[in-house]
């Protein structure tokens, strides 16, 4: 068990790490949110985290990153509260509207969205036709994760294994998210937000965003959220 300070400690370097992709050192933490005690203190906190398994530290620096066990923490605290709406969501429905008798404008049109607004790679497996539709590949190689070219490679053989059992893979449910070696597949360096839905047509859908572990959880979430929820609501 971690204690009310270990828990916002963690919360802490995880938003941060997501923010700026650099080890988050106690130093870092002391001058950005303080929690009222001393800098030992939060370093004895970092410590006990390592310990733990939330929290790994590169050899070529002074802080910490966020394991899987950490991410998780982080995303099941989200889960735990009321998911806001992503409002810019709720702007597009009219423009969704006019798309929304051909199913494959409106995949694209939708598609676009979602990678343009999360900053991953945006997928559409309409299973009745077992087509699977791609956006976002401009997006998600932003990422500084993607300077690197193994990482690169790594990633597209995670991209081939999942469209390769994407049938197997399939949730029925509104949202489920698989962080690192949480996914069903070899490789375990990205996470998964999946979301069963229904075009305006009845189609049966699966969204997906893919990209780094160190997505950012809280909007991509409340995106696929509301999105979900729009999408409900379009006749």
């Amino acid at each position: 068990m971690i204690s009310q300070r270990q828990k916002s400690v963690l919360n802490a370097i995880v938003k941060e790490y997501i923010d700026c992709a650099q080890p988050i050192s106690s130093k870092f933490l002391e001058k950005e949110h303080g929690f009222d005690v001393c800098p030992a203190t939060i370093r004895n906190d970092m410590s006990k985290l390592t310990e733990l398994g939330y929290l790994l530290q590169p050899h070529t620096s002074a802080g910490r990153v966020p394991t899987d066990k950490a991410y998780r923490f982080f995303v099941d605290s989200l889960l735990e509260e009321e998911i806001s709406a992503f409002e810019h969501v709720f702007e597009m429905k009219d423009i969704f509207q006019e798309q929304r008798k051909d199913a494959l404008k409106f995949a694209s049109k939708l598609l676009k969205f979602l990678s343009e607004n999360s900053s991953s790679l945006a997928i559409a497996h309409f299973s009745n036709m077992d087509f699977v539709w791609k956006e976002g590949w401009e997006q998600v190689l932003k990422e500084p994760e993607f300077e690197e070219k193994e990482f690169v490679h790594s990633f597209a053989g995670f991209l081939e294994d999942f469209e390769n059992n994407i049938k197997d893979f399939e949730q029925d449910c509104e949202l489920s998210v698989f962080i690192g070696s949480e996914n069903p597949f070899k490789i375990h360096d990205f996470s998964i937000i999946s979301s069963k839905c229904y075009f305006p047509d009845k189609e049966g859908v699966m969204l997906a965003l893919l990209g780094p572990k160190r997505m950012d959880y809280n909007k991509n979430i409340s995106l696929m959220n509301s999105l979900t929820k729009l999408l409900k609501d379009i006749d």
